[in-house]
Formats: structure tokens, C-alpha cells, sequence
């Protein structure tokens, strides 16, 4: 199935998608949620109740005639109010080749568990325009991802039951203003105000039982499930990054397994896959000094649109537009 969060009327409403229309589960359907997060609090009692719905879309006529028309639906972020954001680090490509950029060899610890860093998941958004900072686009970047959300609370959950914890899987723009980054990381903690001002997700949450064609072997020593799925991401209709779902080192059921070492996960969080390679301008950007000093940086400028397309999971659309005013945080920086 394909989840949505929608608009109508103004308020927030959760739907199913079938053949290009929106149907809202919550008219349809005495008793079901009427939002994803609703939703995702009641997954093991609704999950089946869903799959019985989508499947009498498909084969009744008369309910058919009650879907929205896709292009006629102001889709939110399958999540729209997250409980939480973590963002992986899973892909060897991504972490290899930005090493290497930088004039570092491959860290060793990669390869001894997985890591992850919380977002901000207040700022979590879905397809449409993205307003930022003037400061963002100092270097403002995108980041290629997948994301799962997690429909069961779980604690110390290990890898080889984890997968049971994912509701479905969406696609993941982890953007980032990589001056005001790299500057504040020089003092050895996470990323801040480089990533704290939006995260988008969209343009739905797929469940596994659709994607179970594209299931594949994981890793070598590594546990979970992992599916073959094309990546690409596009600026301005050019084409800029291309890679594969299934070339994640770490899966989703080992990040989650680390997650839950301790605390709780609950029906709501997300949990980001990181970049895939060529997933986002810095990676690229340094690739490219690297072969030719001449060559130039792209960074996303205002007014830029971007695609983020993963098979099976559909495509993720965003423009971002810069915030009227000057005020600028790196203009309060203190000189010692």
C-alpha cells in the first residue's frame, strides 16, 4: 500500500493511493484513523483492516468513483509530526569517497557498527516549496535517502526481529547548509543549524508488502531486510545522482537494533538511511576538484527545483525559495 497525509479543507486527513486517485480511509471507513500518526499508534489492529480496504478499492467501482485525482491533492509529509528523526550513516560509497575528498583514508570503524545522528524532526516536511535562511544558501546541499518509519513501540529490539518494526519505507531529502556545518562541527559535535531548518519526506509512506519484489540479499555479516531499488536525484531537470537502495552496508533492522540499545522507539519515528554515493554536492563537489582543479561547485540556489526518485517509492519534488530579510546568524559570529 501507499500511505499519505493530505490537506482537505485545511485539515490534516490520511489516505490511501490506488491507480492515481486519494482516497480518504477516514470517510470510507467508520473507524479507521484519520491521521497518520493515529495510524501508526494502532498499526496492528488497522494494518489489516487496511489491506482489506485497498484491496475493495481496487475491485468496486462504486468506491473507485469516490478517489481525489492525485494532481488535485496537497500531499504533507507521510509523517507530518514525527516523534523523532534519526539519520543514518549506512552507505560505504558515500563515506569512502567524502573521506577520500578530504585527503582521509577509509576509517576502519565504519565497518564495527552503525551510527546515526537525531534531526529536528519539528522542521520534518513533505513535497512542495522549502523556504530557508539566506545563510542556508551558503552552500546549501541535498542529501539522497531512504527512510522507514517505525510502526510498533519497541526497546533492545534486535536485528533479526526488527524488520517487524517497519511500517513502510519513503524517500528522504536530508538537506544541509554545509557552511554554517562545517564551521560549527570544528568544535567535534554533530551537525546543528547545517541541518536543523528542514528535512522533506515524500511523497508517501510504502508498506513491504509492496516492495516485496524488490527484496535482495543484505551484506555479507549483516542482518535485515534490503530492497533493489534505482536512486536518483535531478536539479533543475538535470540529472546529478544515481545509486542503489541495496548498496546500503548497514540495514534498517541494524540501525534500529543500535537505536533501541537502552530507550524506546515508538510508532511515528523515522529513521534515515544517510546518503547514498553521488547523493548529494559535497561528495560530487569534491570529486570534481579532485579530477580538476578548475572545476566548478554547484550548490542549490533559490528558485532551484530538485527530484528525488527512488523505484517503488515514487518522487520527491521540492523548490526551495529564500526568506525575505538579511538577518544572518554567521553575521553574529564574535572575532577573538
Amino acid at each position: 500500500m501507499k500511505l499519505v497525509s493530505f490537506l482537505k479543507n485545511g485539515n490534516e486527513c490520511v489516505g490511501l493511493i490506488s491507480e492515481h486517485l486519494v482516497y480518504d480511509i477516514y470517510v470510507m471507513y467508520e473507524g479507521l484513523p484519520d491521521t497518520m500518526n493515529k495510524l501508526l499508534a494502532q498499526w496492528d489492529t488497522i494494518y489489516p483492516d487496511l489491506l482489506s480496504v485497498s484491496k475493495k478499492i481496487s475491485t468496486s467501482p462504486q468506491i473507485k468513483r469516490q478517489g481525489i485525482p492525485i494532481n488535485e491533492v496537497r500531499f504533507m509529509a507521510p509523517v507530518p509530526n514525527p516523534s523523532s528523526l534519526r539519520d543514518g550513516y549506512a552507505f560505504r560509497q558515500h563515506v569512502e569517497t567524502a573521506r577520500r575528498n578530504r585527503g582521509l583514508e577509509m576509517t576502519p570503524v565504519f565497518d564495527s557498527f552503525p551510527v546515526f545522528y537525531f534531526g529536528n524532526h519539528h522542521t520534518v516536511l513533505g513535497p512542495g516549496p522549502v523556504s530557508c535562511m539566506p545563510d542556508h544558501f551558503k552552500k546549501l546541499d541535498f542529501e539522497l535517502e531512504a527512510a522507514i518509519v517505525i510502526c510498533r513501540k519497541g526497546k533492545n529490539i534486535r536485528a533479526e526481529e526488527a524488520d517487524a518494526f517497519i511500517g513502510g519505507l519513503m524517500i528522504m531529502n536530508d538537506l544541509s547548509a554545509r557552511h554554517l556545518q562545517m564551521k560549527e562541527m570544528l568544535l567535534n559535535l554533530g551537525p546543528a543549524k547545517g541541518k536543523d531548518f528542514a528535512t522533506t519526506t515524500g511523497p508517501w509512506l510504502v508498506t513491504l508488502e509492496e516492495l516485496k519484489e524488490y527484496e535482495t540479499t543484505c551484506k555479507k555479516n549483516h542482518v535485515g531486510k534490503t530492497w533493489n531499488l534505482k536512486m536518483t536525484a535531478s536539479v533543475n531537470g538535470k540529472p546529478v545522482s544515481e545509486g542503489f537502495l541495496s548498496d546500503m552496508e548497514w540495514t534498517f533492522a541494524e540501525l534500529i537494533e543500535r537505536a533501541s540499545y537502552g530507550v524506546d522507539l515508538f510508532p511515528g519515528d523515522i529513521i534515515g538511511s544517510g546518503t547514498v554515493g553521488t547523493g548529494c554536492f559535497l561528495e560530487l563537489n569534491g570529486t570534481g576538484k579532485l579530477n580538476d582543479p578548475r572545476y566548478t561547485e554547484q550548490w542549490l540556489e533559490p528558485g532551484d527545483k530538485i527530484e528525488l526518485k527512488i523505484e517503488g517509492l515514487g518522487t520527491l519534488q521540492n523548490q526551495f525559495l529564500v526568506e525575505p530579510g538579511n538577518y544572518s546568524i554567521l553575521n553574529l559570529k564574535k572575532q577573538p
